[in-house]
């Protein structure tokens, strides 16, 4: 991707911290980023020289860039980590495993501890992280520790042993640290309210925290004990300080796949949160043409449907922002109203508004040129709705025309990347047929077209579109069988005003929706190679009638006609010229004789 080209879609990467994904020439991931400011960070790639040779190499394979926003840097940190995990993407340094980074474990015990580890062990035990600074969990365990009493020794405390008078309280007791539920001096009701606080401070909802906090303080401000108020003042302020919400790992969630909604007229816009083991794995938002009977439920089910197949996910559960009737069996339909997996949803509905917003904006600035990403979007929902193979980053069409069986004439027009190649574009003038015969000037050309294209060992398209219905299409397969590629490329028809598309030896035409971005690419590959077909047509059959005319005026030659047209461009302005202008390229006799003629001097044949 050039800089030119990057300037293109710029102004689509919002100022927001998350996490970029580079993809190559095949679609395949090749970098991952994180970013406090993706637009700053993503152009810095595009908009200097790069002195390092494998930066360098990266900008060259980039074709399409990606991303997903997020809350904070710490998030877009844990999101980078997974996603490099994941696909291991050739540019990306290997990392280390999820046991390099600090959880805090909550111990699934009786006056449960709570301390720090790196190690993950399903043993019923409750896993709050993982957390990007290690020392700042070591403060943040050591506020805990000074705010809340909890225990930290390793004594067994059933109930059985408690009431057995077995222990003592420690000098941990007689220190204020602990309230001593070793010796049945703490009830596990009011141990499990500490713990809440300490889950509170871990998961970044710190207003109750600090509501008490702020209480005490004006307690003991009250009574004059300012030291007291000053220390709960710092516990405020670095409280405050400390933000440990984190939307895009969370080890209770599980397998889910998460997906937000919105709409916008006939438009609807879809997030995908694909969630494995509390991490987000992969992220996707496409756009959907809604006929007028669909409500939001069937839209969504759909596109659900539709990525989860796309994107092979098992997941048995869905967290979706409204009610809706999946038809998978065995499904659990989940709508959140806090906890983890509301937060992920929301960051599912964040990335899903700002993608809906950035679609406006374009349609209102009328930015109707296509970025490289959205051309590719549409050619991969080209391929899902036609069934193909292959991504068809490679399409010709083609189309006959003649008048009343003269002149007939044949032309091929070229998208590449869902946009036209006219350099690749091509007439063709029709040698073997005589007469009306559409199939078989439709053989003629097809056939000569990838012979042509055999002979110089040049790429073959992934779909051809052939301009006509069931008759056109089965003329240029007989010509494709001929040359041995069948199945090297995917032949369809489109009929002519009703826009039905045919396949070979299908009985039953498909119809796209109208207002569908394939349907739309395929009218106006249609409608390219009408222009383009019809004006050479035109040209041919105004030069050959021209040709003819002169040709019928003594002592005027065929030569002499495609002298002029060639020099002219156009009957009508030959038409116009003087015998002056017309001598300076004919010699003053022919151009006399053109003249009078065109004067009604020369009576006419």
């Amino acid at each position: 991707m050039t800089s030119e080209e990057f300037q293109l879609i710029a102004t689509t990467i919002p100022h927001q911290p998350g996490v970029y994904k580079y993809f190559d020439e095949t679609n395949k991931l090749i970098y991952v980023g994180k970013a406090k400011d993706l637009r700053k960070r993503v152009s810095s790639y595009f908009v200097k020289t790069q002195d390092n040779y494998k930066t360098r190499k990266l900008v060259q394979h980039i074709r399409q860039i990606e991303f997903t926003i997020v809350d904070t840097e710490q998030d877009a940190f844990l999101l980078e980590n997974s996603l490099i995990k994941q696909f291991q993407p050739r540019y990306n340094i290997n990392l280390k495993d999820d046991k390099s980074y600090p959880f805090v474990v909550i111990k699934n015990e009786p006056f449960p501890r709570v301390f720090l580890t790196r190690r993950v062990i399903k043993d019923g035990s409750e896993y709050i992280g993982p957390f990007t600074s290690v020392g700042k969990v070591r403060e943040l365990l050591e506020f805990i520790r000074t705010y809340i009493p909890l225990r930290t020794c390793g004594l067994s405390l059933t109930t059985r042993l408690v009431k057995s008078g077995k222990y003592k309280v420690c000098l941990e007791y007689h220190l204020g640290n602990c309230k001593g539920p070793c010796a049945g001096l703490q009830t596990e009701e009011d141990y499990q309210k500490g713990l809440q606080q300490v889950r509170n401070i871990l998961k970044g909802n710190l207003t109750p925290v600090i509501n008490r906090l702020k209480e005490e303080m004006q307690e003991y401000a009250s009574k004059l004990e300012f030291e007291k108020a000053e220390i709960a003042k710092n516990k405020i302020a670095s409280l405050q300080d400390y933000n440990a919400k984190n939307s895009v790992v969370s080890t209770r969630v599980g397998d889910v796949d998460v997906f937000s909604i919105v709409t916008e007229g006939y438009q609807a816009f879809v997030n995908y949160l694909q969630v494995r083991n509390g991490t987000i794995i992969q992220t996707k938002t496409v756009t959907l043409e809604r006929r007028i009977e669909e409500t939001d439920e069937d839209t969504l089910v759909f596109a659900i449907a539709h990525l989860r197949e796309k994107l092979h996910s098992f997941a048995r559960e869905l967290v979706v922002p409204l009610v809706i009737e999946y038809p998978e069996r065995d499904i659990q339909i989940t709508i959140p109203k806090a906890g983890d997996k509301k937060k992920l949803l929301d960051l599912s509905t964040k990335n899903v508004q700002y993608f809906r917003e950035e679609m406006r904006r374009k349609k209102t600035l009328h930015l109707h040129k296509k970025t490289l990403e959205e051309k590719r979007n549409v050619l991969y929902q080209l391929q899902d709705d036609l069934q193909l193979g292959q991504l068809p980053v490679h399409i010709e069409c083609f189309d006959n025309s003649n008048f009343q069986g003269s002149y007939p004439v044949a032309a091929c027009v070229v998208f590449k990347e869902g946009e036209a190649s006219n350099k690749d574009y091509r007439h063709f003038n029709i040698k073997t047929v005589q007469g009306i015969n559409d199939f078989a000037s439709m053989r003629e050309v097809v056939y000569r077209r990838y012979k042509r294209l055999l002979d110089e060992e040049q790429p073959l398209p992934q779909l051809v579109i052939i301009d006509g219905g069931k008759g056109q299409l089965s003329a240029a397969m007989e010509s494709i069988e001929k040359l041995g590629l069948t199945g090297s490329m995917t032949l369809i028809g489109l009929a002519k005003n009703v826009e039905e598309i045919f396949f070979t030896g299908d009985k039953e035409s498909l119809k796209l929706p109208y207002q569908s971005e394939s349907h739309k690419l395929i009218r106006s590959i249609r409608d390219e190679v009408h222009r383009f077909g019809i004006t050479f047509h035109r040209d041919k059959r105004s030069r050959e009638t021209f040709s003819n005319e002169l040709e019928q005026i003594k002592g005027i030659g065929k030569q002499t006609a495609e002298q002029l047209l060639k020099r002219f461009k156009s009957v009508n302005k030959i038409k116009l010229l003087t015998e002056r202008e017309l001598s300076a390229e004919v010699g003053r006799n022919k151009a006399r004789l053109i003249a009078e003629y065109f004067a009604g001097s020369i009576p006419k044949p």
